[in-house]
């Protein structure tokens, strides 16, 4: 970003304002609801410019804007907004003096407050300032989560126990005729989510959350099916319409090895839907079911919650009907939502998961027959955490496995170590830095072409569709960036030169053989959706069409008919969000990155099955471990804070 060598003279109630959107810290959208802020009877300039920046911290992601950790001189430089800048605490007794902004608490019991609130900005008591729409999608989120954290009372315990002994036992221990042994945490996940209306189930890649879930769904129908009703109705969602596939295929497919009958087998669902799809998003913004109109569904389960924004679980849960159970599932430690809010980080409190109640304590260790130790007193939200934290993806000597540990625990040396081949503990190296400022850069480019010559070929060389879409799932180069250098444009451009130059592709038009593509719009005409992926074939007759797998198979569509879509040899960490692949390339910029931190790394490594190459500077992976994404969100003290005595 571009700043001017010395501050601008500007004139007017909105000065500063306009000095910021002219050093591009501000975006016209925020410019101009200062402008409309200010044009309230009451509003004072600093009023508007807190307005301007609530609405940059949306966009840049974050809930609201944390007044206690604002610096106007990092938002654009200390030469570009001069010495007449207030302190932040100016700005915040402006606010409290405001006609236009409402101070609330900052516990569950701000919830009436916002809801009557009807200034445009919103306040609470530990300076976090908010548009007063977030405000309330945020406390009204954690009032609903609040409520549903409650013990159900009409379930069969002792079919329950023999259902988790079933289905969670050691089969050893069976054939031997012994008392069956619960499968550790997996059992507890099952217990926590049997016994409650919200179960909140983290865990990282192959920890087999989906496969615990589908197994709890079993276990729920059961339930239903002895009290002689009708089979619970569930619904599958997930975020983006690729993860929605994904969740059905697993569901299917864990469900297949149950030893579960018939009626069960057949009430669980093999479709699952996109969250807006569900809800009946429209074009318009609204939604179809709300408080209102609540989704008809007994079970609902929500896959990838670390890819919600705040909004859209907002509008999921108010349209969840009271008596509703909601299981919320995925991986804390993953990329955040492009949109505001880090949800699944703020619900799932570390140090509160790491506790049970005392009574739940109890009745888990008897329902598993294992020990199972509480410390708090009281129930709540503390019961429905659960972590899955043993990986079977990875091997316990697998580099890529130690690799994202050390990411995830912010410890740079053993991160580097292990992609040197200098950590002694894994058994064969499938996780290598390539760095282009010890290899030389044209060395580093060379290895990263032959890596994606070598990773696409299998796919171009076969001649079946649907094996060339299941081959060209098994590699991908994945970059932080899309333009530049390093980013997805550039790496697409590469790829396809490095492949007409081995002879194996043909780029001379748009639309040419064994090209990839990704969808980037949804579609719900053609149900194609934005990330889904397909392949450039030629039919029986030698036209050119686009291949997808489909609920129901191949589907060959002409280029003409689709949505806006990219070429996907390189694409996006965040696009990469729920996709598993053999291997993957990931290209990191040369410099370190605001846009680089330690979610975004750890989330790239975590899409390798079997193998993961880093192509950049070690200086960059310093500065990313370092880096993690702080949004300024008050929803972990509404879930967790006493209400305000106050």
């Amino acid at each position: 970003m571009a700043h001017p060598s010395a501050p601008v003279a500007l004139a007017g109630p909105l000065a500063l304002v306009e000095r910021l959107a002219l050093a591009g810290v501000l975006s016209p959208l925020d410019r101009h609801l200062a402008r409309a802020v200010h044009a309230l009877a009451g509003c004072d300039p600093l009023t508007a410019l807190g307005a301007a920046l609530a609405s940059r911290a949306v966009q840049l992601g974050h809930v609201c804007l944390d007044l206690r950790r604002l610096s106007f001189a990092e938002l654009g430089g200390e030469e570009a907004l001069g010495e007449d800048w207030p302190a932040p605490e100016q700005l915040l007794e402006a606010l409290l003096d405001s006609p236009l902004c409402t101070p609330i608490g900052s516990g569950v019991a701000a919830v009436d407050e916002v809801a009557a609130a009807t200034t445009p900005l919103v306040l609470d008591r530990r300076g976090r300032l908010y548009l007063q729409r977030y405000a309330r999608y945020e406390r009204t989120l954690a009032a609903v989560l609040r409520q549903r954290a409650r013990r159900v009372d009409d379930v069969d315990t002792e079919l329950l126990g023999a259902g988790l002994r079933r289905l969670f036992g050691s089969a050893e221990s069976a054939r031997d005729g012994g008392e069956t042994e619960l499968a550790g945490n997996h059992a507890k996940v099952a217990c926590v989510a049997a016994l409650h209306a919200l179960a909140v189930v983290c865990g990282g890649p192959g920890t087999g959350k989906t496969t615990t879930v589908v197994k709890i769904l079993a276990l729920l129908e059961e339930q239903a099916l002895a009290r002689s009703e009708r089979p619970l109705s569930v619904l599958l969602l997930a975020p983006t319409g690729k993860a929605a596939r994904r969740l059905a295929s697993s569901v299917q497919a864990g469900l297949a090895a149950l030893p579960v009958s018939d009626a069960v087998r057949a009430a669980i669902p093999s479709e699952a839907y996109t969250i807006h799809r569900a809800l009946g998003g429209g074009s318009s913004g609204r939604f179809r079911h709300d408080e209102e109109n609540p989704l008809p569904a007994d079970v609902v389960l929500v896959d990838e919650v670390s890819m919600v924004d705040l909004a859209l679980l907002y509008r999921l849960a108010i349209a969840i009907r009271p008596q509703a159970r909601l299981i919320l599932q995925g991986d804390k430690d993953q990329l955040s939502s492009v949109e505001a809010g880090a949800i699944l980080g703020d619900i799932y409190d570390p140090s509160a998961a790491a506790e049970w109640s005392r009574p739940f304590a109890a009745e888990m260790a008897a329902l598993t027959g294992s020990p199972v130790t509480g410390g708090r007193a009281e129930r709540g939200l503390v019961d429905c955490l659960v972590s899955l934290d043993e990986s079977f993806r990875y091997r316990a000597d697998s580099g890529i496995g130690r690799l994202a540990r050390a990411i995830n625990g912010g410890d740079v040396g053993a991160a580097l170590a292990v992609l040197r081949g200098k950590d002694a503990s894994s058994a064969e190296r499938d996780a290598e830095l390539f760095d282009p400022l010890l290899l030389s850069a044209p060395v580093a480019a060379s290895e990263l072409e032959r890596r994606a010559t070598g990773g696409y070929a299998p796919f171009i060389q076969c001649g079946d569709p649907r094996e060339k879409l299941a081959l060209l799932a098994r590699y991908r180069v994945l970059c932080a960036h899309r333009q530049g250098p390093s980013g997805v444009e550039q790496q697409n451009r590469n790829v396809e030169l490095w492949l007409a130059r081995a002879g194996l592709i043909d780029p001379q038009a748009a639309f040419y053989e064994n090209r990839p593509i990704i969808v980037t719009q949804n579609d719900y005409t053609l149900g194609l959706f934005n990330g889904d992926v397909g392949v450039v074939v030629r039919d029986e007759q030698g036209r050119l069409r686009v291949c997808f797998e489909g609920a129901e198979g191949l589907r060959l569509l002409a280029p003409g008919r689709l949505p806006p879509h990219e070429t996907v040899f390189a694409t996006t960490v965040h696009k990469s969000q729920g996709s598993e692949f053999d291997a993957v390339s990931i290209v990191l910029p040369d410099k370190p990155s605001a846009l680089v931190g330690r979610e975004l790394l750890y989330t790239a490594v975590t899409r390798a099955r079997q193998r993961v190459e880093i192509f950049g500077p070690a200086e960059v992976i310093r500065g990313a471990i370092a880096r993690t994404v702080q949004r300024p969100s008050g929803l972990r003290d509404a879930l967790w804070d006493e209400p305000d005595k106050s």
